[in-house]
This record gives C-alpha cells, sequence and structure tokens, in this order.
C-alpha cells in the first residue's frame, strides 16, 4: 500500500515525532501526557511503522516540553519557519558531531575486541547493533541540524541520555 504522504514527508515526521519524545523524556511519559499506551508511541517514532502522531498529541507534547519540534518541520516541509526561530546554533552543531565521533569511537573499540577472537557472539552482536543505532542517530540528528542551518531555522539541542524506552 502507497503511503498517503511523500516519503521525505513521512520521514520528516517520524524523526521530529522522535525528537519530540525525547524531548518529552521517553516513551512511558510522552505515552502519559498523550494519553496513549507506550507501544502507541513507540509506533508514531518508528520510521518503520505508518502511523503517524496524532495533532492532538502533538499539541499535548510541544506545549509539555515546551519546544515545536513536530510543528516546526511541518512549517519546514512547507518551506517555512516558525516566528521567533534564529540560525542553528553552530555549538549545538559541533556537539552533535563530538557526541557522533564518541559513539563511533566505542562502536570501533568493542568491534575490535568481539573480532579479536575470530568470531562474534549473539551478545557482542547485540550490543555492537545498539552501538551503531546511537552512531545512526546521532549522524540523523546531524543531518536535521545541518538541514535546519541550511533552511536558516534553529533545532535545540535534544537532551542527551534518555531513554527511548524503544
Amino acid at each position: 500500500m502507497r503511503s498517503p504522504i511523500a516519503d521525505s514527508w513521512f520521514i520528516a515526521i517520524k524523526q521530529a515525532t522522535r525528537d519530540l519524545v525525547l524531548a518529552s523524556r521517553g516513551v512511558v511519559a510522552a505515552g502519559e501526557v498523550a494519553h496513549a499506551s507506550r507501544s502507541e508511541v513507540s509506533r508514531w517514532q518508528s520510521a518503520t511503522d505508518p502511523d503517524i502522531i496524532p495533532l492532538a498529541a502533538v499539541l499535548a507534547l510541544e506545549a509539555e516540553c515546551g519546544q515545536p519540534l513536530v510543528t516546526g518541520a511541518m512549517a519546514r516541509l512547507h518551506g517555512m519557519r516558525l516566528s521567533g526561530e534564529a540560525p542553528s546554533s553552530a555549538a549545538a552543531i559541533a556537539a552533535s558531531h563530538a557526541q557522533i565521533m564518541q559513539h563511533f569511537a566505542r562502536l570501533m573499540q568493542d568491534m575490535a575486541h568481539a573480532l579479536a577472537d575470530g568470531q562474534i557472539t549473539p551478545s557482542e552482536a547485540g550490543s555492537l547493533r545498539r552501538l551503531g543505532g546511537d552512531v545512526m542517530r546521532g549522524v540523523n540528528e546531524l543531518c536535521s541540524q545541518l538541514e535546519a542551518a541550511q533552511a536558516g531555522v534553529v533545532r535545540r539541542p535534544l537532551p542527551r541520555g534518555l531513554d527511548d524506552g524503544a
């Protein structure tokens, strides 16, 4: 079945939803604010699930965290920006880059350790997969910040180390 919205829009809304859930202190807390189950919130932010966050949940979560993350993404999809948005912060971009490098260094270190004996155990594979996911999420965040900088809008840095509950 074909998506009712363009792939680029779908990806942008899903990324903004992930950012919003993180800014709202994770899946469980976001569900409490939005009156939704943990699994429903997880579906909203999953790139592989067709469910899109409902507008009422967007409004509730943005009010809770004080950041118009999904609303801003929707504005950018229309070539607009929200009033009051300033140019993107080079410091936030540098911080995201540094975090990617930390995650990648850890991935390289753990990969070298796992390969030392010539095999990767299921436990090692799971750990490496999680570390790879951290790198990918960091790269996605950096790309979003750079896209915002290119468009002349700001994306506030997300709180780090929050459990997304996924």
